[in-house]
């Protein structure tokens, strides 16, 4: 029988079979000596036994002496022989059993599962890590054919990979599903080899799988990742220039509202204009939250400090026909994270829970402490390693396939029906965590369940007390002098006749250069610099530290769609800096700029 027909292991087939047929060669001259040794010693006592026997046969001459040496020869011959040939069988035994034990030490410790089976698709043999990694016994193997277990979407594939070994002689490598006893599905990377008669025909195929399930999902998680880093560029670029256009709208839309009354036909219009633009400004704010460039006010927080506070809230959305339950531990950790930000991420988990479980059912909601290991990173290679604090969201409702799994933090992408949901608040959710540093993940099975973890860093400041909120002043002492520098000159524009009709004096300039200069040229005070964060040539950060070191004490107020560069560290906000996003309304702009002129008056 000839080995390995392909050209895969030629060598090494080659070598074997030389070495056997030596074996075969050594075994047939033993066999063939152990013949004629019988048939000579037979001779010699057919001669000395037969004058005896056979009183008629004629009378020939007969040494006897001579005959019984030439017998006791043969029989030390023969004695010879037998110890010759029982040594030879000893090594032969003893050969057989090391290549035994060897083959049994490779096929019960090899890693791959390793199978022969006909050219039906029966097995002949299983290696025992058939049982290690799918569960089933050699009995149970022996039952079924090789396809049985196969996912049937896969089935097809994998057979025509055989049909063609078969055919060609030449094995090629295919991936496959295959379910595992308890009923999970495990992906594998085959390889066939064919086994060749005599006559140079295939009558067997080795088969070498290799279990990838777990390359499979970090290739697949890498996928995901990559795609939603792409999108998150994509829609933060977007969101940010789209914000100054929406700060158009939306200005010019109340500048009309100022000037129409509520009975005059077109004001129905103009308010509808202002609300599609407020509606378009929370989408891009859940756009630049998901690709982690808005703007967060870290706080050091208790989670249930958190859960506790809007635990009425929560309450009300899920309604009475959905049990809610809390497992708070009281040695949660505290986490650095903007506390709006985290209720909303709780808020938009409890609404999909409550959304899974239209009938009715039951919501947990978790806290507790949780270190992420060496164990953790072999699922989740970019985990960072540590104590985190953990916020898990568990409902009993429809649950979600892997599919649907894949896809369910990308934005706008969305199961319910058109008009009852965006799709952005798990990717709100996404880009929330992973711009506080933690991690979110889901577990899910159809009509099992849904279970959202999320693990944010540990810190080991105490919570920070919440200061009472004081009503601002309505406005400034006295109006002030405002230096308006903005690259968008529509927005420009804008910004500076708001501030004009509340009887504030404006300089206004494109970048932050023509800024300096205005500066450098006025002699009468400055009193606040109102700057884009993002501008060509040098940054509002630039600027804001140039005039501080001209004018000491000018205020600083920043506006801008997401901060970026200097001004914040991956979208956090130094602690103390002032910020108006973008898109703002009218009374936003007159409310921040009063607060500013307020702290340097203060």
């Amino acid at each position: 029988m000839k080995l390995f027909g392909s050209g895969v292991g030629s060598n090494a087939a080659g070598f074997l079979r030389d070495h056997w047929r030596g074996i075969e060669r050594r075994q047939w001259w033993l066999s063939s000596s152990a013949i004629a040794v019988s048939l000579i010693l037979t001779s010699g006592i057919v001669c000395l036994l037969l004058p005896s026997t056979i009183p008629q046969a004629p009378y020939y001459a007969f040494d006897t002496d001579l005959a019984m040496h030439a017998l006791v020869g043969i029989i030390l011959l023969f004695d010879v022989y037998v110890i010759f040939q029982q040594v030879q069988l000893f090594r032969f035994r003893r050969e057989l059993a090391q290549r035994e034990e060897l083959f049994r030490l490779i096929s019960e410790n090899a890693a791959d599962m390793i199978a022969v089976v006909d050219v039906d698709g029966q097995r002949l043999y299983n290696s025992p890590s058939y049982q290690k990694m799918l569960g089933y016994s050699q009995e149970e193997l022996g039952k079924t054919s090789a396809f049985e277990q196969i996912h049937t979407d896969d089935r097809k594939s994998v057979m025509d990979a055989a049909t063609e070994a078969r055919r060609t002689g030449m094995g090629r490598t295919v991936e496959y599903r295959i379910r595992h006893k308890d009923g999970r599905w495990l992906t594998l990377e085959s390889t066939a080899s064919v086994v060749r008669n005599r006559d140079w025909e295939v009558e067997k195929l080795v088969i070498v799988n290799r279990d990838i399930t777990e390359r499979k999902q970090l290739e697949e998680q890498l996928y995901r990742s990559q795609k939603l880093e792409a999108i998150g560029r994509l829609s933060g670029g977007v969101a940010h220039d789209f914000n100054n256009l929406l700060g158009l709208i939306i200005g010019y839309a109340e500048a009309l509202q100022q000037r129409i009354p509520g009975d005059d036909p077109y004001r129905e219009a103009v308010d509808e204009i202002q609300n599609a633009g407020k509606r378009a400004a929370a989408l891009t704010q859940q756009l630049l939250a998901f690709s982690r460039k808005q703007v967060l006010e870290p706080r050091v927080l208790s989670l249930n400090t958190i859960i506790t506070d809007i635990e009425k809230m929560l309450r009300r959305l899920i309604g009475e026909d959905i049990e809610m339950e809390l497992i708070l531990s009281p040695t949660t950790g505290t986490v650095k994270a903007d506390r709006s930000q985290i209720e909303q991420v709780i808020l938009n988990l409890v609404v999909n829970a409550r959304d899974a479980m239209p009938h009715g059912g039951k919501l947990t909601v978790e806290t507790g402490n949780w270190r992420l290991d060496q164990s953790t990173m072999l699922r989740y290679p970019y985990v960072i390693p540590g104590p985190y604090a953990m916020l898990k969201v568990t409902d009993t409702g429809c649950g979600m396939d892997a599919e649907l799994q894949s896809h369910i933090f990308e934005p706008f992408f969305t199961t319910k029906e058109k008009g009852k949901g965006t799709g952005l608040g798990l990717a709100t959710a996404y880009g929330v965590i992973k711009q506080s540093g933690g991690y979110i993940w889901v577990d899910s099975e159809i009509d099992k369940g849904t279970s959202f973890r999320i693990y944010l860093p540990e810190v080991t400041d105490a919570p920070e007390v919440i200061a009472e909120v004081k009503p601002a002043a309505a406005a400034a002492p006295e109006r002030r002098t405002i230096l308006v520098v903005e690259d968008e000159p529509s927005l420009l524009k804008l910004t500076r006749n708001t501030l004009r009709a509340m009887g504030h004096t404006v300089f206004e300039a494109g970048d932050a250069s023509e800024a300096l200069a205005i500066s450098r040229k006025t002699e009468i005070v400055i009193d606040l610099l109102l700057t884009d964060v993002i501008m060509p040539g040098m940054s509002g950060k630039k600027l804001a530290d140039a005039l501080l070191t001209e004018r000491p004490g000018i205020g600083v107020l920043y506006m801008s769609g997401y901060t970026d560069g200097e001004i914040a560290t991956h979208g956090v906000l130094e602690e103390g800096t002032a910020i108006l996003r973008k898109p703002f309304t009218r009374d936003e702009l007159l409310r921040r700029v009063e607060d500013a002129l307020m702290a340097v008056a203060g």
